[in-house]
């Protein structure tokens, strides 16, 4: 008897810790997670505190570090994300093979903000599925105390002087780019011609670089490793701050601007948590800071007032009329894309 109360005493106490348990944190119920999946360093971390005060939720990041394995992990079926920043072109891909969810535009009440000179050159005029989050332009830095006679021109990767001291991004769409814009030639011709002389133009530039590359030529350039870089105004921007040595142009001849777009997955848990992180980020005062943080340029008309006069002041990043006319929005070319890959596959190889 005296077994049989002690093994139901146990019972009971056992329950108690059980029914204890289930109650920790007050019975307060979870708070919704927004999933976001982005480039590292993306976004300010205050900004992100604030929002998750202001909508009572936690913010979940995962980053990736290419359009191409961001889209290869979605293929292969991962998913739970709530909001993605692909790259324009691959925000086409997304939305032509049902990935995206359209955006509510009552849910997204800052859109009036999103600068109509953008929109004007954006591959999705009418946002309907996408929402610009920082523009970003492809040019030149270099080292002013030991790069002469500098020229805002892709020529400069035909300097033999600098052999050896030079970058170019390890990517084909912005170095074949940069190459077909050298020729007067649309950065996104599929003309075979044309990118039969692209290719020539960056073989012989090649035979000047240290090396294709897409991650550490900031820290080369900052460190004085490199003297010249093919790269992106944000990251350059970013070790200018630090060293007033670095110079950063837009090349004459033009150049690719490319837009990361805020866009919400078609199984997204969160869809109106989504709307809400979107419409945030592009009130002015947000965008603004944020554009201080990540040294990207958030396309928020009213936002630039409030930038710091070294960002809008700085021709790198609010092109000259000039310039920003011969510049042009990376496309997706579908099918026809094959055809810069196998000009990639050529210069890798050497011809």
């Amino acid at each position: 008897m005296r077994q049989q109360t002690f093994f139901r005493m146990l019972r009971a106490a056992a329950l108690a810790a059980v029914l204890g348990c289930a109650g920790c944190g007050g019975g307060q119920k979870e708070q919704p997670a927004l999933h976001l999946y982005t480039w590292s360093d993306y976004i300010k971390p205050e900004l992100v505190a604030r929002f998750e005060a202001e909508n009572h939720c936690r913010v979940v990041i995962d980053t990736f570090d290419s359009n191409e394995a961001m889209y290869a992990k979605l293929k292969a079926g991962a998913s739970g994300y709530d909001v993605i920043t692909p790259t324009s072109y691959m925000v086409s891909l997304m939305h032509g093979q049902g990935m995206l969810r359209p955006l509510d535009p009552a849910l997204l009440p800052n859109r009036v903000h999103v600068d109509p000179e953008y929109l004007a050159i954006a591959v999705d005029k009418t946002m309907a599925h996408s929402v610009p989050y920082m523009l970003t332009n492809t040019g030149i830095a270099y080292r002013r105390s030991k790069v002469r006679d500098f020229q805002p021109s892709w020529s400069m990767f035909d300097r033999a002087d600098l052999k050896g001291r030079m970058v170019m991004l390890n990517d084909m769409r912005e170095t074949i780019g940069a190459a077909l814009k050298s020729l007067g030639y649309s950065l996104n011709s599929t003309d075979p011609g044309e990118l039969e002389q692209a290719k020539r133009v960056v073989l012989r530039w090649k035979a000047n670089l240290a090396k294709f590359e897409n991650e550490q030529y900031k820290n080369g350039i900052a460190s004085g490793e490199f003297l010249l870089v093919h790269g992106y105004s944000g990251d350059i921007l970013q070790v200018q701050a630090e060293d007033g040595d670095i110079g950063f142009a837009m090349p004459r001849e033009g150049g690719a601007i490319s837009c990361d777009d805020l866009v919400i997955a078609r199984s997204a848990p969160q869809p109106r948590l989504a709307h809400a992180f979107i419409n945030f980020l592009h009130d002015p005062a947000v965008a603004a800071e944020n554009t201080g943080f990540t040294q990207f340029l958030c396309p928020n008309r009213d936002s630039y007032p409030l930038l710091d006069p070294a960002i809008r002041d700085n021709p790198g990043i609010f092109l000259p009329a000039e310039v920003k006319a011969k510049c042009e929005v990376l496309n997706d070319l579908g099918e026809r894309n094959a055809l810069f890959v196998k000009v990639w596959d050529e210069i890798k190889r050497g011809g």
